[in-house]
């Protein structure tokens, strides 16, 4: 089974095609067409090649499946005897893509 390992956002995602990953927000509307060209390891299954740092010719393609924002997280901040305590709430926005193909040019 091919697969890639792609660079997007600072972050490094293994993916493989027909797949869907969850990635840092990405701009672009659902269903829009999204490239990944700074792919760092493409594998047909047999051989594995790697770049130095990209792998030339290699391009992964996806479609943007929806945006939105993932579970919160208690961010708590405490000092004993100190009389602070600061409770703050997060959530991060993210990106589901489906990895349409990993194409070899």
């Amino acid at each position: 089974m091919p697969y890639a390992i792609i660079r997007s956002l600072g972050k490094q995602f293994r993916v493989e095609a027909g797949k869907t990953i969850r990635m840092p927000t990405l701009e672009g509307e659902a269903g829009a067409s999204v490239s990944f060209p700074d792919v760092l390891l493409h594998s047909d299954g047999s051989t594995v090649k790697t770049g130095a740092p990209l792998v030339a010719g290699v391009t992964v393609t996806g479609e943007i499946v929806r945006h939105g924002r993932g579970e919160k997280i208690v961010v708590f901040k405490f000092k004993r005897r100190k009389n602070y305590a600061r409770k703050q709430g997060h959530r991060q926005g993210f990106t589901e893509v489906r990895i349409r193909d990993i194409t070899l040019a």
